[in-house]
C-alpha cells in the first residue's frame, strides 16, 4: 500500500512539473539561434539615428554602435522602425531585442530594463533668429504668450509640461518634431538635447540657442532592454565595458561630433 501511495505522489509531482510554464528563453539565445539582432530605432534623432526614406537605410552614432554589437555577436543587424511613444512597448512586446540610445527615466524603468550608460546629454531651449530677443533665460519661456512645441511620447514632452506650465504647449505626433513647428512659425521655442541641438544649428541657420546660462536635466543615455532578461542585460553590459576600455565609444562619438 505504501508503494502505491509513493508511486501516486510521484506521478502527481511529475504532472505538476509538466504543468509549470517553461523558463523564458533569453534574447541572447534567440539572437544567436536566428542569426539576427533586432534593434528598435526612431530614425529621427540626428546624429544618433537618422533614416533615409528614399533607401530605408539608417546612419548615425547609434547605428555604428549597433553594427559593432551585431558584428561582435556574429549576427546580422535588423533595424526595426518605431517611434518615441511606442519605444518601450516594442521592447516589452518583443518586437525587437533592444533599442538604440534612449534617456534613462523613472517612467521607462517601470516597464523596461536599461544597459549601463555610455554617453550623456543635457537639455537646452532653442528658437528662431527673429524671436531670439524675446528670450533671455528659462523663465522667459514660461509665459502665456509663448508657444512651446514638443513631440508626443518623448522625455522632452514631460520636461516641457513641467518646466513651462504657463506657456501654451503644442504637442505633435511623430514623425513630426517640435523643431519643425518652430521653423514653420507655428511655435516660438522647443527644447532638445545638446547633441541634437548642435546638429540642428548647423543644418538650419535660422535657429538660435536661447541663452539660459545653465543647461537642464543632465541625463545618462543607455539602451532599453527586456526588464527580466538578466542574461541578455549582462551580455550587453559586459560588451559596453569592453568597448569603453578599447576606446570604441569615444572614437564613435568623435566621428559624429559628440
Amino acid at each position: 500500500m505504501k508503494l502505491f501511495k509513493t508511486l501516486g505522489l510521484a506521478a502527481t509531482f511529475a504532472v505538476s512539473l509538466l504543468s509549470l510554464p517553461a523558463t523564458a528563453q533569453s534574447a541572447l539565445n534567440e539572437i544567436l539561434s536566428t542569426g539576427t539582432l533586432k534593434v528598435g530605432t526612431t530614425g529621427d534623432w540626428n546624429p544618433m539615428s537618422v533614416r533615409d526614406p528614399a533607401t530605408n537605410s539608417y546612419k548615425g552614432y547609434d547605428i555604428d554602435v549597433m553594427t559593432q554589437l551585431a558584428a561582435d555577436l556574429g549576427v546580422e543587424l535588423e533595424m526595426v522602425p518605431t517611434d518615441w511613444k511606442t519605444l518601450v512597448n516594442g521592447v516589452v512586446a518583443g518586437n525587437y531585442h533592444m533599442t538604440g540610445s534612449a534617456s534613462i527615466s523613472p517612467a521607462r524603468l517601470k516597464a523596461a530594463g536599461y544597459s549601463d550608460s555610455y554617453i550623456a546629454v543635457e537639455i537646452l531651449p532653442f528658437t528662431t533668429a527673429d524671436k531670439a530677443d524675446r528670450f533671455d533665460g528659462w523663465e522667459s519661456i514660461n509665459k502665456g504668450e509663448v508657444k512651446v512645441a514638443t513631440t508626443l511620447g518623448t522625455t522632452f514632452e514631460k520636461s516641457v509640461r513641467a518646466w513651462f506650465p504657463n506657456a501654451e504647449i503644442i504637442v505633435v505626433d511623430a514623425p513630426a518634431r517640435g523643431f519643425q513647428e518652430v521653423l514653420a512659425g507655428r511655435a516660438d521655442a522647443f527644447i532638445t538635447s545638446n547633441i541634437e541641438g548642435s546638429t540642428l544649428l548647423e543644418k538650419f541657420p535660422n535657429l538660435r540657442q536661447v541663452e539660459v546660462g545653465t543647461a537642464r536635466a543632465p541625463t545618462p543615455i543607455a539602451m532599453l532592454l527586456p526588464q527580466t532578461d538578466q542574461v541578455w542585460i549582462n551580455y550587453v553590459n559586459s560588451w559596453i565595458e569592453l568597448k569603453k576600455a578599447q576606446g570604441f565609444f569615444e572614437t564613435t562619438a568623435a566621428k559624429w561630433g559628440l
